[in-house]
């Protein structure tokens, strides 16, 4: 089976960070195109939105951190959506989707899956990403 081509992020995109792109490169892992197209998926949500290498993955932020890869998972892309670093109260959160699962009151794993998934899920994603940073 021929290698998958990863999708280009412009590189012009001002959210784009050098050193998650160099991590991302640098990533040995089966779901690489993948978590790339989530990457600039996540990233063409909002211009608000920006990145970096936190907690040992690419993490998004807008005013704290709210999205981190879970790069464990060999078979699906997922990520941690989350508050900042610190515990917050999250109680008043009405985020119900199919794609996540509640770890926390103020934490979720949103699970993307792998291949035709990403674009079957991609309108969900957005809408999730577009609700959770309303709350950060």
């Amino acid at each position: 089976m021929p290698p998958r081509k990863s999708p280009a992020v412009p590189a012009d995109t001002p959210q784009i960070n050098a050193a998650v792109t160099a991590f991302i490169a640098a990533l040995d892992h089966p779901l690489k195109p993948e978590i790339e197209a989530v990457r600039h998926i996540l990233l063409g949500v909002s211009p608000t939105i920006g990145e970096a290498i936190k907690w040992n993955a690419p993490s998004f932020r807008t005013t704290e951190y709210f999205a981190t890869f879970h790069l464990r998972s060999r078979d699906k892309v997922q990520l941690v959506f989350h508050l900042g670093a610190k515990v917050r109260d999250a109680s008043g959160m009405q985020i119900t989707d199919p794609l996540i699962k509640w770890l926390a009151t103020d934490r979720c794993m949103v699970t993307l899956g792998a291949g035709d998934q990403i674009a079957a899920n991609r309108a969900a994603f957005e809408a999730l990403v577009r609700s959770w940073i309303g709350h950060v």
